[in-house]
């Protein structure tokens, strides 16, 4: 974080100061790490003790004294011997907080922020945006999902005096979470990925969605861009709710930033991108599944747009062999068997695309194998796309299904009776099971995807499948 003094954070937050016992004065600069995890602090830096659904931060208050913490953002006093600043909500005081650094940075005439939301692919453009934009300069970007109201303003307070790049990834699980964010660090460049069925239950259905998601580009400003997909009919309406000049990526000949010739295979996606201009570049993209072109179209024109050269961007890009662990990552290898561990999370589009990649990259005259896992949070739309998903399956001529759960087994039960599939289903309980099917029935030069999600716990399997087969 920034330095900054007691004083001056107080008034942020809008808390009272408490310093009473302590060495400290109200002109005590602190400007250590941030969290709400006692586990995290080191000497110097900020514990927010935040209440949780199960569990309140305030109990690991002392533990973060111990650690060397040199403020405590608290509900109500402790009896410990660090300053601490008394607010009325930690979660509303940590995004004061962050607002007020990211204003501070802002000032200084060199900080541009660019925010990314949709309903898959956040995290993906995310850190491919970070690794183009930190060769151009001091780039701050989340860690793992750090998406939320806790983990976004966590980011933001990782900006320094010398930041020239904030790539901010904003989740919601419900409408005018995005805006709270925005407000905190309104972005130069908002990126809208895709409006699909993930977290509808909690939404309240698809038209709350868009309506959440569209709170990015809502108050961008007529010097700000938005970076909208054209492939996505959700999406497309939003031109009209913004400001903000568009710029188009997509598949389609209507894209600014287009993407044709694509090539998927089991090294990841080859394709030629052409950007406003007239300008073409070839990309090698090793990360898995076409699918994931979408964000690297997003990032690219993100990256273009902040003047970043398009052989710069592109030479990045195809430094980058993951996207993040659990997501299509290429593990095992023993017996020429592959394991696609995409079990991190799971939606229709993305259980969709997963599914697609899986039949494109199998090697020829060897089976495909997918273990699938519930799509948790779909609401109402949850049986409905759980059947789908099996359908796709046979459509895709998947050589075995192995599904794991009661909350996936409308999967299963919708694929055994498609009577014209060659394939087979099987139904387990546990993720052991389909551990033990697997290494049972997997053959040479198989393909096995793992997919679901987190909720249905098979990130460990697919690692356990990738150890087995290494």
């Amino acid at each position: 974080m920034i330095a900054l003094t007691l004083a001056e954070i107080a008034s942020a937050v809008g808390g009272v100061l408490r310093i009473d016992g302590t060495p400290a004065t109200p002109d005590t600069i602190v400007d250590g790490a941030v969290t709400t995890d006692s586990r995290e602090v080191g000497t110097g830096g900020v514990f927010v003790a935040k209440r949780g659904e199960f569990d309140d931060g305030h109990r690991f208050a002392p533990a973060a004294a111990e650690r060397g913490a040199a403020l405590l953002v608290v509900e109500h006093g402790l009896d410990l011997p660090v300053p601490q600043i008394v607010v009325a909500d930690s979660v509303d005081a940590l995004g004061a907080l962050a607002t007020e650094v990211v204003r501070r940075v802002r000032g200084l005439g060199r900080l541009r922020i660019v925010g990314v939301t949709g309903s898959n692919g956040k995290t993906t453009t995310k850190n491919l945006l970070r690794t183009v934009l930190e060769r151009v300069g001091p780039t701050v970007a989340a860690r793992a999902s750090f998406n939320n109201e806790v983990g976004a303003p966590i980011t933001m307070l990782e900006l320094t005096n010398e930041t020239e790049f904030l790539v901010a990834e904003m989740g919601a699980s419900g409408v005018g979470e995005i805006a709270r964010l925005v407000r905190m660090a309104r972005p130069d460049v908002g990126i809208v990925l895709k409006v699909g069925l993930a977290h509808a239950g909690e939404f309240g259905g698809i038209e709350q969605t868009v309506r959440a998601k569209s709170e990015m580009v809502t108050d961008l400003l007529e010097t700000d861009v938005a970076v909208l997909n054209v492939d996505d009919p959700r999406v497309v309406p939003m031109a009209d709710r913004t400001a903000a000049r568009i710029v188009w990526f997509g598949f389609g000949d209507s894209a600014d930033v287009r993407a044709t010739e694509i090539r998927a295979h089991a090294r990841g996606t080859d394709f030629t991108v052409t950007i406003p201009g007239g300008e073409r570049a070839h990309v090698h993209f090793s990360v898995l599944g076409e699918h994931h072109v979408m964000n690297a179209l997003a990032a690219i024109a993100a990256s273009v747009e902040l003047g970043v050269p398009l052989a710069s961007v592109v030479a990045a890009l195809e430094q980058v062999t993951l996207a993040e662990r659990w997501r299509m990552q290429v593990m095992g290898g023993r017996d020429g068997i592959t394991i696609i561990n995409d079990a991190y999370n799971a939606s229709p589009d993305s259980m969709s695309a997963a599914l697609k990649t899986l039949a494109q990259v199998k090697n020829p005259g060897a089976r495909t194998i997918a273990v699938l896992g519930e799509m948790s949070e779909l609401g109402e739309f949850s049986g409905e796309e759980h059947d789908r998903i099996g359908l796709l399956a046979v459509r895709l001529g998947i050589s075995q299904l192995i599904v794991v759960g009661a909350g996936a087994r409308r999967l299963h039960i919708t694929a055994i009776n498609e009577g014209s599939w060659d394939g087979e289903s099987a139904f387990v309980d546990s993720a052991e099971e389909a551990l033990a099917l697997v290494t049972s029935s997997a053959r040479p030069g198989d393909t096995v995807l793992v997919k679901s999600s987190n909720a249905a716990g098979l990130r460990l399997l697919g690692d356990r499948l990738g150890e087995w087969f290494a």
